[in-house]
């Protein structure tokens, strides 16, 4: 069983910057791809940024050029570096890695941005 964890998560004023983590039960590079996710009260979880195993990266429209996804293979871990940050990015922000056919979530971490 796959376990990723959220953490970095928290209160932040528009214009600052946060750095999400996602720590993963096993060898991130096992996976086909990981992403972070967003959910906002009464809408659809959306796609922020992905990875893919080779390393290729894609971000919504809306964060390009302000959100940088990383990842650290020694620490298994999965980060979404958050800068230049607008209310609109309140947000619950979810971990997402995917095998094959198979999608694992973390428990997700809230993430509000004061105007």
């Amino acid at each position: 069983q796959v376990q990723l964890v959220e953490s970095g998560g928290g209160l932040v004023q528009a214009g600052g910057s946060l750095r999400l983590s996602c720590a993963a039960s096993r060898n991130i590079f096992s996976f086909n791809a990981m992403g972070w996710y967003q959910q906002a009260p009464g809408k659809q979880r959306e796609l922020v940024a992905s990875i893919s195993k080779g390393g290729f990266t894609n971000y919504a429209d809306s964060v390009k050029g302000r959100f940088t996804i990383s990842r650290d293979s020694a620490k298994n871990t999965l980060y979404l570096q958050m800068n230049s940050l607008k209310p609109d990015d309140t947000s619950v922000y979810y971990c997402n890695a995917r095998y094959i056919s198979t999608a694992y979530w973390g428990q997700g971490t809230e993430v509000t941005v004061s105007s």
